[in-house]
């Protein structure tokens, strides 16, 4: 078996820390509320506290986000941080700012550092300088190419290197970003990203000595013209593995737990396929997989060289996907299964569970909606106010026996 490196979750919720272990994930990042690049996460204190206890019992880790670019006065709330951090007691801080490093350094002397993204970090002088400053992990910027890891990994093999392989990019270098704060005061490098270039824009040429505004007439490709695709290095996976990496990172602490459920579970199982057989490991079957999720298209970005028109969708920020999240299990028993819903089910409908660990899922078709509150016979039943069906094992068959509670079923729209 070929070592593998850690596969790296996102938690925006407790039920997303839940999703991440059961999925198979190694280790969970979450954000320290208000002094992350993820200020907006849904998740306190106390909920960080218990994802970490949760994630310690079950063997895993968890790091802390800590990334933000501190002012001179936001120093002078540190001493409520570092309580914080001693309450939560995390494996590591995710670090991008040099006084924030120096901060750890002088006051959590013992706690290993991760330097973010955020940093920029392109260059194996780059991982030098924050390896001398005392980091034990380097966050490479998504900029940077697979030709490039390669020459930073073989110059720098005493600092592990992580990479994101999945999720949202951004418009601009590793985040480095202002439009949100302009336009509507939201700032970007703060967590609180109001994502405008997601935005269908009208691009509009005013004449300077009128002032007359006249719209300019747009081509096929529409007007989103900031909008970029979603990461996915499941085609590359196979030379990613071989380049030895420390940590691979999901992106997505605002996402649902449908999706970590998804991602992890996607990469989790292609990642042991390549370390059983990596001579004739095939990423196919994991990329359908990831297929199915509500997504803005993906490219592999940076991985062989500098973007191209590719890598954005110029015509729409909808999904691309033919599926829904349809539920999770939220209880099972010998004979019934009881799934809460997260989009319209009807009668007819096929449903996919996705299984931890196992490259197999379970399909099967619902004849009819039974209501889970009061066993009424349904065609359909809607999302929401916690609604919930049950599914009589037989309808299942043997393979009812690998379900479990936080499992999550997708459909087709």
């Amino acid at each position: 078996m070929n070592k593998l490196p850690e596969l790296l979750a996102p938690a925006g919720t407790l039920a997303a820390f839940r999703t991440a272990i059961l999925y198979g994930a190694d280790a969970i990042y979450a954000g320290l509320p208000g002094f992350s690049m993820r200020a907006r996460a849904k998740i306190t204190t106390d909920e960080v506290r218990a994802g970490i206890d949760m994630a310690h019992a079950a063997g895993r880790k968890v790091y802390l986000a800590f990334n933000l670019f501190a002012h001179d006065h936001e120093y002078d709330n540190f001493d409520r941080v570092a309580k914080v951090i001693q309450y939560l007691g995390p494996d590591a801080l995710i670090v991008a700012d040099p006084g924030v490093v120096t901060w750890v350094r002088e006051n959590f002397p013992n706690m290993p550092i991760h330097i973010s993204t955020q940093a920029n970090i392109c260059s194996a002088a780059s991982v030098k300088f924050w390896q001398n400053a005392g980091a034990s992990l380097c966050v490479l910027a998504r900029e940077v190419t697979h030709r490039d890891f390669c020459t930073i990994r073989a110059a720098c093999p005493d600092i592990k290197l992580e990479i994101f392989v999945h999720g949202a990019m951004c418009m601009a270098y590793s985040g480095r970003c202002l439009l949100s704060n302009f336009v509507t005061g939201r700032p970007s490098n703060r967590g609180a990203c109001a994502q405008l270039c997601r935005w269908n824009y009208d691009v509009i040429l005013r004449e300077r000595e009128s002032g007359v505004e006249m719209p300019i007439t747009e081509d096929g490709r529409g007007a989103y013209i900031m909008n970029a695709r979603d990461l996915c290095l499941m085609p590359r996976l196979g030379d990613v593995l071989a380049a030895s990496p420390d940590s691979l990172k999901i992106e997505g602490r605002n996402r649902s737990e449908y999706y970590v459920a998804s991602v992890v579970h996607a990469y989790r199982v292609a990642m042991d396929a390549w370390a059983r057989d990596p001579e004739n490991f095939d990423p196919a079957p994991f990329m359908a997989e990831l297929n199915k999720l509500e997504t803005r298209g993906y490219t592999t970005a940076f991985f062989d060289g500098p973007v191209n028109s590719e890598a954005h969708n110029y015509e729409t920020t909808r999904s691309e996907s033919e599926y829904h999240a349809a539920g999770v299990i939220t209880a099972c028993t010998a004979d019934t299964v009881t799934m809460e819903l997260r989009n319209e089910l009807r009668a007819g409908d096929e449903l996919n569970f996705i299984v931890p660990r196992s490259a197999k899922n379970v399909t099967f078709r619902v004849p009819h909606i039974i209501n889970a509150k009061n066993g009424e016979i349904m065609q359909k039943m809607s999302a929401g106010q916690c609604n919930s069906i049950t599914i009589p094992c037989a309808w299942i068959g043997d393979a009812a026996r690998v379900f479990t509670p936080d499992m999550f079923a997708y459909k087709h729209k």
